[in-house]
Order: structure tokens, then C-alpha cells, then sequence
């Protein structure tokens, strides 16, 4: 039997959304926060995983790497220019949607952050304001 815990997460940090129709095409930031919704089964004591693992792995993962920083769309041709002027901004390569930006912490972050737990990341929700939320869940979840 397996079991489901969420931990969620904020961190503030800007985005342009590549050809994007409105105003989300222009420089602008978040307050994000993260739902991270991590499956497996219960360790000797009763729990998926201790909540300060996760702190510590995915947590920490976006303090380190994306909180109060700036996410650019590699092809977006405003990147190299920001990247010029702020050593903040980091280059990722999908054009950073919530919707984007949950299935990459699902596909790729998750993996290697919960490495060697037994436990796996399947689903990841961004709040990007206190009324819209994106979410990627792993197929059949």
C-alpha cells in the first residue's frame, strides 16, 4: 500500500513568459508556492518520509536555485541580454509557466532530489497568486 504527504514551500522569484499574449510577457515576479505531493510506502516508524527530508531536499532545492532569483526561457531572446546585466537570472529550458515550471519539478528535480528515499514525487502544484494554481501530476495519479 502506498501513501501520499504534501509539503508546501515559498519562495519569491520573477519570470517573463515567452510570446505571451498580455501582460505576462512583461519582467515581472511571484510569490510562488510549491505543493509537493510525495508517494511510497510507510518506513519502520510510520511515515512516508520525515517533512524535514523534504524540507531538505526539495525545499532547499529551490532556495538555493530559484528564490529570489529571475527564470528566463532559454530561447526567449531578452535571456542573454538579462543575463548581461544580473547574474540572478537562470536560464531554464521550457518557457516558465506554473504549469511548466510543476511538471519540471516532477520530471527532473523530483528524481534526483528524492533520490536513494524510496520515495517519489508525483505531483507538483505552483501557486503563482493566492487564486491561480497550476498542477502536473505523473500519468495515472
Amino acid at each position: 500500500m502506498t501513501y501520499r504527504i504534501t509539503r508546501s514551500h515559498e519562495i519569491h522569484c520573477g519570470h517573463r513568459v515567452y510570446k505571451h499574449e498580455s501582460k505576462c510577457a512583461h519582467l515581472h515576479g511571484h510569490s510562488y508556492v510549491f505543493d509537493f505531493t510525495c508517494e511510497g510506502a510507510l518506513d519502520a516508524v510510520g511515515r512516508v518520509l520525515d517533512f524535514s527530508a523534504v524540507k531538505e531536499r526539495l525545499c532547499a532545492w529551490l532556495e538555493t536555485n530559484w528564490d529570489h532569483r529571475f527564470l528566463i526561457f532559454d530561447q526567449d531572446p531578452l535571456g542573454m541580454h538579462l543575463l548581461d546585466i544580473d547574474y540572478t537570472v537562470v536560464r531554464v529550458p521550457f518557457n516558465p509557466t506554473a504549469e511548466n515550471i510543476a511538471a519540471y519539478m516532477v520530471e527532473m528535480i523530483g528524481p534526483l532530489a528524492l533520490a536513494g528515499t524510496g520515495v517519489r514525487l508525483v505531483a507538483c502544484t505552483v501557486h503563482e497568486t493566492s487564486k491561480c494554481s497550476a498542477t502536473y501530476a505523473i500519468s495515472g495519479e
